[in-house]
């Protein structure tokens, strides 16, 4: 052990930390070595800014007069959850505007949904807010049609059940036919590829056990600072990993939540992706405590020692085959080229490498202001060893009479 929480803080508080990102440290170590440059550095920065559609915001719009219990309630046309208490809302980022076409013309534009509402909260704009109820004795208020903008809810925090993906697919076309994914438009015969991740600087490739990040941990969201508050939906620890302990496909996730009145459009922005729908990008970093060298020697992993899965989105992924092509290391995803079979291929991000780099190089500068400091997690998230696995949905047949839904 090199540094506790508490040193590194008291540090912090002192102006005396020392602070690099997740990118320059690679450098660091290849000058320097890992000993040494553990003893040197007290914290590295990651980041990451791309979409994230597992993401939402929790509302609270306060009791109107007479009082109401919202049954069915829709901002700026889009349909919020209202099956909480009397005024609570949640808007999840994927939600489509109430008349949006879909993909009934496909592609559909998919121009406004509630990752473009939580967006326009935050710029604080004033959001059309429709609600209905079916009234009760002490709730009796039917309807109400009001502007409501955030700095009069009570409380406004998003709350993100999967974000921050470790590592991702990259995603290739093999039909003879332009598909639409949320990876990109992909054309047909290997045309070109799309994949989503900021590689080196993403916050759980710079963790990949989950030594350091945990519930609890402090992070910049959105602009914001907000917390790590549970492992994400589809967390997934045991995959297939490098001999440096990196997983080779999409495994662990997290659980986020912040106050969404601390946060900028700058870092949250609704999205429309041609033919697949509508959703949020974000931006979220994270700061690692080099706390032994193991932890410096694995926020120091560069984008060649970083191995993606390339998967066909036309077939193997959709109907779940778990085929996979190949893999590429983000070094070559980021020089814009990757070669599959033989065939150099054109590739393009759906996130932003430059943006991401942004997030970990602000994070940097709030804790050497002293305007952030590092908190130890409460407990770990399920890593390697908890046996924890991803599981796809088994089917099991319904009588058709005990249907309720469409």
């Amino acid at each position: 052990m090199l540094r506790t929480y508490e040193e590194i803080n008291e540090k912090i508080q002192k102006g005396q930390v020392v602070v690099v990102t997740a990118e320059e440290v690679i450098d660091l170590v290849r000058e320097k070595g890992v000993e040494r440059v553990a003893r040197e550095v007290d914290v590295v920065t990651t980041g990451t800014f791309g979409i994230m559609c597992s993401s939402g915001a929790f509302l609270n719009i306060g009791h109107t007069k007479p009082r109401m219990k919202i049954h069915e309630a829709y901002l700026n046309g889009v349909m919020a959850y209202a099956g909480l208490a009397a005024v609570d809302l949640y808007i999840g980022a994927t939600q489509p505007a109430k008349d949006d076409p879909l993909n009934k013309v496909h592609p559909g534009e998919f121009r406004y949904g509630g990752g473009h509402v939580i967006e326009d909260l935050v710029a604080g704009r004033d959001v059309l807010l429709e609600a209905y109820a079916y009234g009760t004795d002490c709730y009796p208020r039917k309807k109400l049609v009001t502007w409501i903008n955030l700095r009069d809810l009570n409380e406004a925090y998003l709350f993100n059940p999967r974000n921050a993906y470790q590592n991702y697919n990259v995603a290739v076309n093999l039909s003879e036919k332009t598909i639409y994914t949320y990876l990109g438009v992909l054309l047909p015969r290997m045309g070109n590829a799309g994949y989503s991740s900021a590689g080196q600087l993403s916050p759980l490739l710079n963790d990949p056990l989950y030594r350091v990040i945990g519930i609890g941990t402090r992070i910049f969201l959105g602009g914001g600072i907000g917390y790590v508050a549970w492992q994400g939906t589809q967390h997934n620890p045991s995959v297939e990993r490098t001999e440096r302990g990196i997983p080779k496909g999409g495994a662990g996730t997290l659980a986020v939540i912040g106050d969404l009145k601390g946060m900028s459009p700058k870092w949250l922005r609704g999205v429309s992706i041609r033919g697949y729908g509508c959703s949020l990008a974000l931006g979220l970093g994270i700061p690692i405590p080099i706390l032994d060298e193991e932890t410096l020697y694995y926020c120091s992993v560069s984008d060649e020692e970083i191995l993606a899965p390339v998967v066909d989105y036309s077939h193997a992924y959709p109907y779940g085959t778990g085929e996979i092509l190949g893999y590429v290391t983000y070094a070559a995803l980021r020089s814009g080229t990757i070669k599959i079979g033989g065939k150099e291929i054109p590739v393009s991000p759906m996130s932003s490498y430059s943006k991401a780099r942004e997030v970990a190089l602000t994070l940097k500068r709030w804790i050497q202001e002293g305007k952030f400091t590092l908190t130890k997690p409460v407990a770990q998230l399920p890593g390697v060893e908890s046996g924890v696995r991803f599981r796809n949905l088994v089917e099991r047949p319904v009588e058709t009479n005990v249907l309720v839904g469409r």
